[in-house]
């Protein structure tokens, strides 16, 4: 394979100047170390993009040739299934419960996750200022 990175970051770079990002982490509302964060993960979505059309990437072109119509086919999953969390949220927490990669089937718990999560943080600020 003639590839010099995961194919999945030729991905991330075709997508990622339409992401949009908040300014500040869902979580605990920190400005600081944002990061953005799917939740049905780009490489098992374009993985198995891959498998049920048949399609064998040997080379950094066989990425380019067949990424937009991925990123057309996932709109909602690369573009409004996310959140930007800060990096301690994100990192520190999101993926030490779901794992590096979270399966695609674990989507809406990560997002009732961090709804949960958010109204906690909220819940200790109300406790700490009572």
């Amino acid at each position: 394979m003639d590839l010099k990175r995961l194919s999945v970051k030729y991905i991330r770079d075709y997508a990622k100047s339409a992401y949009i990002k908040s300014n500040e982490c869902y979580i605990c509302s920190s400005e600081e170390n944002l990061q953005f964060h799917h939740f049905c993960s780009v490489t098992p979505l374009w993985e198995s993009w891959l498998r049920k059309n048949k399609i064998r990437i040997r080379s950094e072109q066989d990425v380019l040739d067949n990424r937009v119509e991925f990123v057309a086919q996932h709109k909602k999953q690369i573009y409004d299934d996310t959140i930007t969390l800060c990096k301690s949220c994100h990192m520190d927490k999101l993926h030490k419960v779901f794992g590096k990669c979270p399966p695609i089937q674990t989507a809406k718990a990560q997002a009732k996750w961090c709804v949960k999560m958010k109204i906690r943080v909220a819940n200790k600020i109300l406790e700490k200022n009572a």
